[in-house]
């Protein structure tokens, strides 16, 4: 895999992968409030160029390193991420289901958000 650096564009709810100046894969969040604070990503997306070399995965670690740095829980939704979870236990704690549908029902809220 070359050189990715990722960034977290809270405001924007979206944590990229750069390759150079380009995109090259991004993972869509936004930040649930209550009942408790979590992260919750939606949807994680590879651009064709970039697909694997294992930039998603990048992308799912780099969300659990930021929740851990927070001490702020990932609660997925994003199949990808919750695939990638399920594979990793030792880097992403199971999210709370009360958490899981909070999220849920923001997201159903908020239909043109994602």
């Amino acid at each position: 895999m070359s050189e990715i650096t990722i960034r977290d564009d809270r405001a924007g709810g979206l944590l990229e992968a750069y390759a150079g100046d380009e995109v090259a894969g991004r993972i869509a969040y936004f930040v649930l409030e209550s009942p408790g604070r979590a992260l919750v990503p939606v949807h994680t997306t590879v651009e064709p160029a970039h697909e694997g070399k294992g930039i998603a995965g990048s992308l799912a670690r780099e969300l659990y390193a930021i929740s851990g740095r927070e001490g702020v829980p990932v609660a997925p939704l994003c199949p990808y991420v919750v695939k990638w979870a399920e594979r990793h236990p030792d880097e992403a704690p199971v999210a709370d289901p009360a958490l899981l549908s909070a999220a849920k029902e923001w997201l159903a809220a908020h239909p043109g958000r994602f």
